[in-house]
């Protein structure tokens, strides 16, 4: 809070100074504060949310100011600058480490604090030197190069650069090129810069540099705290790396197990599927599709649903996925398949998982398409007639996985022009919305119903978003659409 006569003595400077960190508050609500700190006045624009949102580096004022940076709390970042007061007698801090009302610790214990919840608040390894660059600027120096060892030959190209004077980054990049960084770290000199390099060690590994310019030389404080501040970018940037890698082996292993190729144009059958795995990252999960020629002019489709998300699910999934195409491949029916499925699944011992599973033959017939299906404890595949009829079209059988002795049948279906099979998996059925589910009272069979006339694309389309439309909440459910239109 401010008392009168000092808002008074500054007012326009204030104003001035205020809407110019304001114009750099990333989109959303902020809040504007000034406080009277003794022979100066400080003005604030503080946003919440917005710690690793644009740019999150300081902006030089358009009016003269004693200190100026942004400081960071968890997740928020507060623009701030400090104009002394007239006819003060005293100097407004100009070191960072200073405190509000003195020099000591405490200012550092809270910057490095802050620091440190920025540094783990993102395991995106291209926003840390970013993050590490502006922490440093201007708190530390006047600039900031943060290097990256990409592999053993060490590129010394910065990752990111910053400079309390934007307009000087270019010129001072040309001055950085061709630079040899030395890891084990130091100091040079860099035209009218002094640098000091601090190496980002973490685990034994160099990772990279933090160099640090200002025009006059480092008191050795500042130099304790800059590599107090290299150790934690260090681990924050391996902690990220180390994300970043397993989250890219996840990935390629979770594409693994998607279909491999499209089918290619099947006589006589119009299809479609959507497909939508729970959880930000993941590709896949425990639902699963496929769509593939089983060779003398028959084609295989399959929907199902192995018990859990994730990439435990994931695993199951390939199994069954690849287990399918071998043995439909290898000339077995639909029942034969499913019953040596069962098997594999059960010899996977501990790691098994039971899954539901319906799994069909497509054949062009000159009428429509004849289907033989088995469904192993799936959700009713229903069918749509062009007088809007809606009917289930297979029998239940034993779910996959729990019943060494399990068998099956097929059941022979008939697709007439026009004719729609929908296949779904319990992502659809039971979506939850308070105490309801959306297959309550047939409420699956009565959304097919009104989709007379579309294609399939558009059959599996307005089923999808009747999905998204019943709760309001992301679902915690993989999700699987399955449809066949007879052309």
């Amino acid at each position: 809070m401010m008392t009168a006569w000092a808002a008074l003595s500054v007012l326009d400077s204030a104003e001035q100074l205020a809407g110019e960190l304001a114009a750099h508050a990333v989109e959303g609500p902020f809040e504007v504060v000034w406080n009277h700190m003794g022979d100066g006045v400080q003005v604030e624009v503080r946003q919440k949310g917005a710690a690793e949102a644009g740019s999150v580096g300081p902006v030089s004022p358009g009016v003269p100011v004693e200190e100026w940076g942004v400081s960071f709390a968890g997740q928020h970042r507060t623009h701030w600058a400090r104009l002394a007061l007239p006819g003060s007698s005293g100097h407004v801090a100009t070191e960072w480490a200073e405190e509000e009302t003195g020099r000591g610790p405490i200012g550092w214990l809270r910057f490095l604090a802050d620091a440190s919840d920025l540094l783990a608040g993102t395991l995106n390894p291209d926003m840390v030197p970013a993050i590490i660059a502006q922490i440093a600027v201007p708190r530390l120096a006047a600039w900031c190069a943060v290097y990256t060892w990409p592999d053993s030959s060490g590129s010394h190209r910065p990752a990111y650069l910053w400079h309390t004077d934007e307009s000087r980054i270019d010129d001072l990049r040309q001055d950085l090129a061709g630079l040899n960084i030395p890891d084990t770290g130091g100091s040079m000199q860099l035209g009218d810069s002094h640098v000091l390099v601090v190496p980002l060690l973490a685990r034994g590994r160099a990772l990279g540099a933090m160099c640090l310019g200002r025009s006059d030389r480092f008191a050795e404080d500042v130099i304790q705290y800059a590599g107090d501040i290299g150790r934690r970018a260090a681990l924050a940037l391996d902690n990220a790396l180390l994300y970043a890698q397993q989250a890219e082996a996840n990935q390629a292993l979770q594409r693994s197990l998607l279909p491999p190729n499209d089918p290619g144009e099947i006589p006589g059958l119009d299809s479609a599927v959507v497909y939508e795995p729970a959880g930000e990252t993941n590709e896949v999960g425990g639902d699963f599709y496929d769509l593939f020629a089983a060779g003398d002019g028959s084609w295989r489709f399959a929907v199902g649903d192995v018990c859990g998300t994730g990439p435990v699910a994931a695993a199951v999934t390939g199994l069954a996925r690849h287990t399918l195409r071998l043995l439909s491949r290898e000339g077995y029916g639909v029942a034969a398949v499913l019953g040596r499925l069962n098997q594999a699944i059960l010899e996977e011992g501990e790691r098994a998982r039971f899954l539901t599973l319906l799994h069909g033959e497509i054949t062009p017939v000159p009428t429509g398409l004849e289907l033989r299906l088995v469904s192993a404890g799936h959700p009713e595949a229903l069918r749509l007639k062009p007088n809007g009829v809606v009917e289930p079209v297979v029998t239940s059988q034993s779910l996959l996985g729990v019943f060494p002795e399990a068998a099956f049948e097929a059941d022979l279906v008939h697709l007439d022009h026009g004719d729609v099979l929908l296949a779904v998996t319990d992502g659809v059925t039971e979506r939850r919305q308070g105490s309801r589910l959306l297959d309550d009272d047939g409420g699956l069979a009565k959304l097919l119903a009104e989709c007379v006339g579309l294609s399939a694309g558009a059959v599996a389309t307005r089923i999808r978003r009747a999905v998204q439309e019943f709760a309001p909440e992301p679902s915690a459910d993989d999700m699987a659409i399955v449809v066949l239109r007879a052309r």
